[in-house]
């Protein structure tokens, strides 16, 4: 790596001299002109240390948990594992993915592998075809620059691959571009080439140029139609003998090493597992490269429902670990009250928050959060529906379990990484 490109070790620790102030919500006024890291050193606690609300908390156990169980899960299954990045954006957990035996982390546009390559990631999986000019000339510039970055994306079409030559001829790219072939999940699904032919259609285009090199397949089974376990594992059988054809016609030259058949988003990665595991042996190893990123903080929705441990509980469980503290500002009546958390703190494009816990403002009891029932949410507000017997009122917090990770962190820029006890620990600075 080139001496003016820091390595995650060296760049990291630099978000810790940020200035805390306005820019980030929830923090304490009081702390305003501190580093973020003078702040964390402080280790306040989440609820008396002056926080405002509302304010998003990052379980620091179960964060810990959910990494050491993907690492679990890559070892056991005989997966590499490059982590969707844009679930976070947040440097600090792709350095903590890494230390968990991430091979690299997953980008899907030009801007987040910006910010990877700011932060020193040297291995990026961009889970896209990439056409745009300015970043393929961004793109020569940081390979020619550093021989030691490994960056691996996409093709889908014949005119894809016309339009990256052309980038990266002008640009005088020095160092080919890795490329994989993306199969389609079938008809209606999002990207990807349709057919077995339209791949070799667009191998063939790629073989035809000297800017981009071959080393794959992949795609994403989490758009396969009407998706269950049957119609998944085929599509995955579809995308892994397509990797055993092309290395049959040749088209892999043995310069590249390794052959990489990836896929596996959050929903169904145990598929993937399965499959995979039947790749017979071809002319070079085979990286096998798990893509999952929502499992990093889990939620209290829509991957609970989805998550494949569901599936395989005898390999373990995720935990949420987001937690979104609000205040209750109204209680207008004996069915109805009001917290000051809304759209613009909280994930709500696939389920609702779920009221979880309340914190007694008067005595600091935390309870659950029994007949309370979050039922919209306005900008600033949300509605709660409160029962007979509810126990709530002005001035308590109301903890919510949110739905949809990567919502969750887009909609906050510095996040408390919070012990059990409250203790804030960290921040995790979002580059979204």
């Amino acid at each position: 790596m080139p001496a003016d490109r820091p390595t995650p070790q060296q760049a990291t620790p630099q978000l810790a001299t940020e200035r805390v102030d306005h820019r980030f919500k929830a923090l304490p006024p009081d702390a305003e002109g501190l580093t973020v890291g003078e702040l964390a050193a402080q280790r306040r606690n989440l609820f008396t240390g002056g926080f405002t609300t509302p304010v998003l908390a990052l379980s620091a156990e179960s964060l810990e948990h959910n990494l050491r169980l993907l690492e679990a899960y890559a070892e056991h299954h005989g997966l590499a594992f490059a982590p969707h990045g844009k679930t976070s954006m947040a440097p600090q957990l792709f350095d903590r993915q890494l230390e968990h035996g991430a091979w690299g982390i997953t980008a899907a546009v030009p801007h987040q592998a910006r910010v990877y390559r700011a932060h020193g990631i040297a291995r990026i999986f961009l889970a896209n075809e990439l056409v745009d000019a300015p970043a393929l000339r961004w793109l020569a510039a940081e390979l020619d620059a550093d021989p030691d970055f490994r960056f691996i994306c996409y093709v889908d079409s014949v005119r894809g691959v016309e339009l990256m030559d052309a980038a990266l001829t002008e640009a005088r790219a020095a160092r080919p571009v890795d490329v994989v072939v993306e199969l389609g999940a079938g008809e209606g699904a999002r990207t990807g080439a349709r057919t077995e032919a339209d791949c070799a259609a667009v191998a063939d285009a790629v073989a035809a140029t000297r800017t981009l090199r071959l080393v794959g397949v992949a795609g994403y089974e989490g758009e396969v139609p009407k998706a269950d376990v049957e119609r998944v594992h085929a599509w995955l059988r579809r995308l892994t003998s397509l990797a055993a054809e092309f290395d049959k016609a040749g088209r892999f030259s043995a310069e590249v090493g390794e052959i990489v058949v990836s896929a596996g988003g959050s929903a169904w990665f145990d598929a993937v597992a399965d499959v995979f595991a039947e790749i017979p042996e071809l002319s070079l190893p085979v990286l096998k490269l798990l893509r999952s990123g929502a499992y990093v903080s889990h939620d209290d929705g829509h991957y609970r429902k989805l998550t494949p441990f569901n599936r395989v509980p005898e390999e373990g469980a995720l935990e949420p670990a987001f937690r979104l503290w609000t205040q209750v500002v109204s209680r207008p009546s004996a069915e109805q009250a009001f917290t000051n958390g809304g759209k613009r703190d909280a994930a709500h494009d696939l389920d609702l928050p779920e009221a979880q816990v309340v914190r007694d403002a008067r005595t600091g009891a935390v309870r659950p959060a029994a007949g309370i029932t979050v039922t919209g949410l306005s900008d600033q507000h949300g509605w709660l529906r409160t029962e007979p017997g509810a126990e709530i009122e002005v001035g308590d917090w109301l903890g919510m379990g949110l739905s949809h990770p990567c919502t969750s962190f887009d909609k906050w820029q510095l996040i408390p990484l919070v012990e059990a006890d409250g203790t804030v620990v960290d921040y995790i600075r979002t580059f979204f």
